[in-house]
């Protein structure tokens, strides 16, 4: 082959990566875009994201208003939705490093034609362990509610103490070993994708699920949060799922942890002490 001949396969190749992801960064935003939708509107919610964040009342403060919703297996599965919606919205953009990555690994290797279709299966198993927490998600807001510790309406908690103690745990944990461990994955695309090798369909699937996992162990302390500020409150949402971006993507991310964990104690017990004044 002469060197004509090599450049312009090269390029061709070139030409396809770029092809591919355009195609995973459109499919990625129109999912997202989605989500965000469906999360805002807060489709079969009593109120939808936007009332429930122009009503929310400082952090611990107790919200009862109107009556508290049935939980039917019909609006346990509108809350399952609610939760894996939002997490579709706030998760998908921090994981497109490593789904570009993939895909363009994908087109220089054996399954080069398959290599968008693959993609997709892998965020297809990322997203279907969101779906799992989401599931476990809705329980825990169920339990919360039949005790009393949060708003059935509002969906945010009303006790500064369980507030604070939210606080307290997410902010330790971002000192954990098992988190530090997840947000290394997390954070090396390439260090991931290279020790996660696994070929074909299914392998693509384990791959999203597996980094699904590793999302999940980083963040899910940080889900809960979300009790505090309220389930469905936009300023919540926006700025925890900008928060992950950062913590995942730009340099030093051990470090804004850590700062975000020091924060976080710092906070748990101002909200603590408060509670007890």
């Amino acid at each position: 082959m002469s060197f004509t001949d090599q450049n312009n396969g090269k390029g061709a190749v070139e030409r396809l990566v770029s092809k591919d992801r355009m195609i995973v960064m459109l499919a990625v935003a129109a999912i997202v875009v989605l989500a965000g939708i469906y999360t805002v509107t807060g489709v079969g919610m009593n109120m939808s994201a936007l009332q429930m964040t122009k009503m929310g009342k400082p952090i611990g403060a107790p919200m009862h208003m109107g009556n508290s919703p049935d939980w039917s297996p019909s609006y346990f599965t509108l809350v399952i939705l609610m939760w894996w919606m939002m997490m579709i919205a706030m998760m998908t953009p921090s994981a497109a490093p490593t789904l570009l990555l993939f895909t363009a690994l994908k087109r220089q290797g054996r399954d080069k034609r398959n290599a968008t279709f693959h993609s997709g299966l892998l965020l297809a198993g990322y997203l279907m362990v969101w779906a799992a927490f989401s599931v476990m998600a809705a329980l825990l807001q169920w339990g919360l509610e039949v005790t009393g510790l949060i708003s059935a309406s509002m969906m945010t908690i009303n006790s500064k103490l369980f507030a604070g103690t939210i606080f307290l745990c997410t902010g330790f944990y971002q000192f954990s070993d098992l988190k530090n461990a997840c947000l290394k994955q997390c954070r090396s695309p390439a260090y991931f994708l290279s020790e996660n090798r696994r070929p074909g369909p299914i392998g693509a699937f384990r791959i999203g699920a597996h980094h699904g996992v590793y999302c999940l162990g980083c963040c899910w302390a940080l889900m809960a949060l979300l009790f505090v500020g309220g389930v469905m409150n936009l300023y919540w949402i926006v700025g925890l799922a900008l928060y992950v971006l950062i913590e995942k993507t730009l340099p030093y991310g051990k470090t804004i942890s850590n700062i975000t964990g020091v924060i976080l104690i710092i906070t748990g017990c101002y909200t603590l002490l408060s509670a007890l004044h």
